[in-house]
């Protein structure tokens, strides 16, 4: 189902799922500003439809990130036509078993105060506007904490639960913005590094197609794929003591 004439601004859209899924809503026909800071990269997405392509290069760790972010809103906006959606897809993450300092704190400035500042962009915005849908990809690492991810998998919990807390303040207001939470597994992309130890590592383009058929249909939570759903759920059961005791990657 194409989605020619519809806008959306995608934050890290150069790489992994994000580079995948910006091509997927280029070759459906979705008016796009594609984000991040890869400009090479940013670059052969333009070329891949140059009249409905338009990029901006943001570091979301840097304080000036909110002002480049709200100038994309309004770029994007010039026409009079209102942006449908803002996808979050921006994210870094690994393995830190000797818990180095400097791991853990570009994790939490990029995943999450970095994160909530680029959704608190978007949500203000849409709160103006009237309506609009925040898509944000978050992990299934946010549903425990992994002793060999401590601050990727707790910056995911705290999407989790930031997003389900904006859905429920939106919805008070009456502001009419949908929000999707999409968690998938893990996924063989540059993220997990050349030679990851990861258990039931998912294709990228497979990801990527899933991700876009629960953002089209509204969903408010999503985990990927059916695997996921199953050990996730699962994982809810373990009591604390025996979860210190499991090796997860």
């Amino acid at each position: 189902m194409s989605k020619s004439g519809k806008k959306a601004i995608i934050m890290g859209a150069t790489s992994g799922i994000g580079r995948r899924v910006t091509e997927l809503m280029i070759n459906d026909g979705w008016r796009l500003t594609a984000c991040g800071r890869n400009t090479a990269a940013l670059a052969e997405l333009k070329s891949m439809a140059a009249e409905r392509v338009e990029t901006c290069v943001i570091d979301v760790t840097e304080r000036g990130a909110e002002d480049d972010l709200t100038a994309a809103f309004r770029n994007a906006e010039e026409d009079g036509e209102a942006v449908d959606m803002y996808f979050h897809i921006s994210g870094v993450g690994s393995q830190n078993k000797e818990l180095r300092g400097d791991i853990e704190v570009k994790t939490v400035e990029t995943n999450a105060l970095g994160w909530t500042r680029m959704i608190g962009v978007a949500y203000r915005h849409f709160a103006e506007r009237g309506g609009g849908h925040i898509a944000v990809i978050s992990s299934i690492a946010g549903t425990r904490g992994l002793g060999a991810a401590p601050s990727y998998s707790a910056t995911k919990a705290f999407q989790n639960t930031y997003i389900e807390a904006l859905s429920q303040q939106a919805k008070i207001r009456g502001l009419g913005i949908d929000f999707t939470d999409v968690r998938p597994g893990f996924v063989r992309t540059p993220l997990l590094g050349k030679s990851p130890q990861y258990p039931m590592l998912m294709d990228v383009d497979s990801v990527a197609k899933d991700v876009m058929d629960a953002v089209e249909k509204r969903k408010r939570v999503v985990v990927i794929d059916w695997r996921w759903r199953v050990v996730t759920a699962l994982w809810g059961l373990i009591p604390h003591w025996l979860w210190r005791k499991m090796k997860i990657c």
